[in-house]
């Protein structure tokens, strides 16, 4: 990994970039692994909806966004839809184990 203040053109920026984007994809990946795993320990559709953890976690990411000197705003909305996805999948998971 190069720092930014030592790329020395935008080839180097550019795939610096990359590699971020794709260790990034990697653990999104691994996070999904985990949402999946939680379905089992779920009782309800309200349970893997779970509005108030939901709401609590947005709220930790913005604090975190703010910590790393990043738009909440944006931190948030970016979560909300990641998140957003993740419970659905979530309930399809959840609902073809009580299959």
């Amino acid at each position: 990994m190069v720092a930014p203040h030592n790329c020395e053109n935008m080839s180097d920026i550019r795939a610096e970039i990359d590699a971020l984007d794709r260790q990034i994809i990697a653990l999104l990946g691994q996070r999904f692994e985990y949402v999946k795993a939680a379905a089992p320990f779920k009782s309800s559709a309200k349970d893997v909806r779970a509005q108030e953890r939901f709401d609590t976690m947005l709220q930790q990411r913005r604090i975190w966004a703010e910590t790393e000197g990043l738009e909440a705003d944006v931190i948030e909305k970016m979560y909300r839809d990641l998140v957003t996805y993740f419970i659905e999948a979530e309930l399809q998971h959840w609902r073809s184990e009580l299959s």
